[in-house]
């Protein structure tokens, strides 16, 4: 469980940095933190605060991967961590760039934001399916 925390908390916080600075340098053509306005949620905070707030859904939802997903050692976490980035970043620019269902709609997408994805989920599956291995060869003991 504790590690689980920690593993969550690099995830949110190097997601947000890299979500940060996709942004900065232009990669992806969508503000990380632009759902504020349009759901016109705490648009009077601060910067500061609404990457705060991203970072904190960022760890719940790498949290919840990291618990739901340990249980999935025998599939090997390149594969898993492949498809499951590739969903859900296709799924989320598709949403947020509001894109057509037509091919040339690909070409919008920002190869950097899938591959950051990619790689912190396998980051996340890999020291879960440890952790997971380990704890099941210290109960076996």
């Amino acid at each position: 469980m504790k590690t689980g925390l920690i593993t969550a908390a690099v995830y949110a916080i190097v997601l947000a940095l890299c979500l940060k600075g996709l942004h900065f340098f232009h990669l992806i053509s969508w503000n990380p933190i632009g759902f504020y306005k349009k759901w016109e949620l705490f648009e009077d905070s601060s910067k500061l605060f609404h990457w705060s707030f991203l970072t904190l859904a960022l760890f719940v939802v790498g949290f919840f991967l990291y618990m739901t997903l340990r249980y999935t050692h025998i599939i090997p976490a390149v594969l898993t961590s492949l498809l499951l980035g590739l969903i859900i970043t296709i799924t989320l620019e598709w949403f947020v760039l509001d894109l057509p269902l037509q091919s040339k709609s690909f070409k919008k997408l920002s190869i950097p934001f899938i591959v950051v994805v990619i790689c912190l989920l396998r980051f996340l599956l890999e020291t879960a399916n440890f952790h997971q291995k380990e704890h099941t060869a210290q109960k076996g003991n």
